[in-house]
């Protein structure tokens, strides 16, 4: 069994982001990137699945600029067994990844395709559902338990009420969420060891996928910040300043 898994190269959950200049967008000039950590968490249950003699082969995909080959070869060292760059300068939207994910899909044939539920940048959270809609294949979003079978994968995911398991025919898509799993802490000798593994390019155009944007960002800005806080000496006053003052009574 074959398992896609996409991997985006976003700025580190730990550094703290700036608007550029223009207000544009996020500045991310001289600040440290990683893998994105839903997606880390994709790979990692791809890697379980395979541990457990459940799937044969994992494929790491990202798409972007050249710096992904390190995005890739963290996913390579974390237990993928190949890689592929779809690379490009443009920059990427939701539905622009998921049609070159369905390109990808279509050559490769895999039984599951595992990405993370969002990316920590742009928290659109679109792209495992618009690449199942594109593929026809059935999605488990939010999945915070995977039992994958022959023919078919039941995945646990969270909603509002609780939990909800469904059972999918495959292939499908799988997107993954915090609770499914904590990604292992990579070895040295896997980080060389991923330096061999083979990581091929591509490019949109020669995946016959057009991405050229198709929303365009007028004005990125930071939150107001906080005002301080007050204390009230009771419930009335409470009250009249959630009416007279904060206008939402």
């Amino acid at each position: 069994m074959k398992v896609l898994v996409a991997v985006k190269r976003v700025v580190d959950y730990n550094v703290k982001v700036r608007v550029n200049a223009d207000a544009t967008g996020v500045d991310i000039a001289n600040v440290k990137m990683s893998m994105n950590p839903f997606d880390e968490i994709a790979v990692e249950e791809a890697v379980r699945l395979k541990e457990a003699g459940k799937v044969s082969e994992i494929i790491a995909v990202s798409c972007g600029m050249k710096q992904c080959e390190e995005t890739l070869r963290t996913a390579l060292a974390m237990g993928a067994d190949r890689a592929i760059l779809v690379e490009t300068e443009v920059e990427l939207q939701p539905l622009a990844v998921a049609k070159l994910l369905k390109a990808i899909a279509v050559q490769e044939q895999p039984q599951l395709l595992i990405v993370g539920k969002q990316a920590i940048d742009d928290d659109a959270n679109q792209t495992g559902q618009m690449a199942a809609a594109l593929l026809n294949w059935p999605q488990g979003t939010f999945a915070s338990k995977v039992d994958l079978a022959t023919q078919t994968v039941d995945v646990t995911r969270e909603v509002d009420g609780g939990l909800e398991t469904i059972k999918l025919q495959l292939p499908a898509v799988i997107t993954t969420d915090l609770r499914l799993n904590e990604p292992r802490f990579i070895k040295l000798p896997n980080i060389m060891a991923a330096k061999k593994k083979p990581l091929d390019k591509t490019s949109p155009d020669e995946l016959g996928v057009d991405v050229t944007p198709r929303l365009r960002t007028l004005k990125v800005a930071e939150p107001a910040k906080r005002t301080a806080g007050i204390k009230v000496a009771n419930a009335a006053e409470l009250v009249a300043k959630l009416k007279n003052e904060a206008k939402v009574l």
